[in-house]
């Protein structure tokens, strides 16, 4: 006899939801996590601490710069950084021991320690064997560097030291453009410092639609938040002042350095699968270092599966748990799914940046006929009453069904109103569908339905 039904490796959001979710399906379940805190990356180091200094230093920049335009006078607050730093970590305690609670409440047991496959069902930890009927390994990912550039978590930090570093820089260069380089930089910009982010490519945010990249850049410039793209990096290396970065113009080979008080390395993540035992179990890998899976999230080892960050897909925690839901079923014998085109991505910075589904330049590479529907914030009555008009909401929409493929917005609350879309694309809506349906007066939430509008005979308010 297995001692559980179930053990997952990891409690980040993929295996800590995937655990609650097997619970509930009748399933004695165990998760295996060296951390002293549930939660994972995410919790820990990662969204939420992340958030927190994203909201303080934004209300910090509201003080500063809008409060007096409301007719709310007075000296603008002052940075105790040790302060939001225990502000910080409340926040962190308050999630991760949520996460107890609900281990507790659903019968959840927590094997403290590494885990270590012998075999397709039994995890080691700390050289004792626990048995189970089918394994999840959900371990996550950790932040990837650059060769020549040493991570020292001090002066050259990565995602987890910057959010807690002993002082606030004067002086910031942030490595990659990407969501974590840009939403840590927005924090430090906020709090005074000087930032510089360096990325590789022509452009900022990989992979999103080019209007959403061109528009974002030029209003994180206007908040003080410089770029050098087209830029490979060739080392960083400490000196007496801080850092130094050296990087080369792809354009025309010209070489270049940047100092600093301190490096933020933000390019990315890596799969987590050391010390797992994986190699040899032969277990098959893909050439970026990931699990290889089948349809139903099983590794080439029956009985072990795996989820989020270490197999393929986009490294997002709502995506992990989605998974980890999806996996729980199928191993309760239920018909586990996740829908891939529709997960949607945001960026916390202010205005808010999130997307979903197909960018117009996927389209035209595909050859898909397709309307466009934009509108921007400017247009919107709430928006303008609190100063976040920047911004515009784009819908794509298949130009013989009006169905929707996908939509890139930046503005006020962006990450919340993707959602609506979300709901929309799950459901096949065509844009029509949403321009017809009633939206509150005064609400973000109306620039979607006019961009859904624009689709069609066109925006009111526009």
């Amino acid at each position: 006899m297995a001692d559980y039904d179930v053990i997952i490796i990891g409690a980040g959001p993929g295996g800590y939801v995937c655990a609650i979710r097997c619970a509930q399906l009748g399933l004695e379940t165990a998760v295996v996590e060296a951390r002293d805190s549930l939660g994972g990356t995410c919790l820990n180091v990662g969204c939420i601490p992340s958030k927190a200094l994203l909201h303080a230093s934004h209300l910090l920049h509201e003080a500063r710069h809008t409060f007096a335009r409301m007719g709310l006078s007075g000296a603008a607050p002052e940075v105790d950084w040790p302060r939001m730093q225990s502000y910080k970590t409340e926040v962190i305690g308050q999630n991760t021991k949520g996460i107890e609670f609900l281990f507790k409440k659903n019968g959840v047991t927590w094997i403290k320690g590494h885990g270590r496959l012998r075999d397709a069902r039994t995890v080691d930890v700390a050289g004792k064997p626990h048995t189970a009927r089918s394994v999840v390994i959900a371990t996550g990912s950790a932040p990837a560097t650059l060769p020549g550039v040493t991570i020292d978590e001090k002066v050259i930090v990565s995602s987890t030291g910057a959010l807690e570093l002993a002082r606030i820089p004067r002086r910031l260069i942030v490595i990659g453009a990407g969501v974590i380089g840009l939403e840590m930089g927005s924090v430090y910009a906020r709090l005074g410092a000087e930032v510089q982010v360096i990325e590789y490519l022509d452009a900022i945010t990989p992979g999103m639609d080019s209007d959403i990249q061109g528009s974002f850049r030029k209003l994180l410039h206007k908040q003080g938040i410089g770029f050098v793209l087209g830029a490979a990096v060739q080392g960083a290396e400490l000196t007496q002042a801080g850092a130094r970065v050296r990087y080369t113009l792809r354009k025309d080979g010209s070489a270049h350095e940047a100092e600093a008080d301190t490096v933020l390395v933000a390019t990315g993540r890596t799969p987590h699968t050391e010390g797992l035992g994986l190699d040899a179990l032969g277990i098959e890998m893909t050439a970026r270092g990931q699990i290889r899976t089948d349809g139903q999230w099983r590794t080439s080892l029956p009985g072990l599966y795996a989820i989020g960050d270490v197999i393929a897909g986009p490294m997002l925690a709502h995506k992990a748990e989605d998974e980890g839901i999806a996996v729980a079923e199928t191993i309760a014998g239920r018909r586990g799914h996740v829908n891939y085109d529709v997960i949607p991505g945001v960026i916390y910075t202010h205005p808010e940046v999130a997307a979903v589904g197909k960018t117009e330049d996927q389209l035209k590479d595909e050859g898909r006929t397709y309307r466009v529907g934009r509108f921007s914030f400017m247009g919107n009555g709430r928006a303008k009453a609190v100063f976040a008009g920047e911004g515009f909401v784009k819908l794509l929409a298949d130009a013989q069904t009006g169905r929707v493929l996908g939509c890139h917005m930046i503005g006020p609350g962006a990450g919340d109103l993707i959602h609506e879309i979300c709901v929309g694309m799950q459901f096949g809506a065509a844009a029509e569908d949403i321009a017809r349906t009633c939206h509150a007066h005064p609400t973000f939430s109306e620039a979607v339905r006019e961009a859904a509008l624009a689709c069609g005979d066109g925006a009111i308010h526009a």
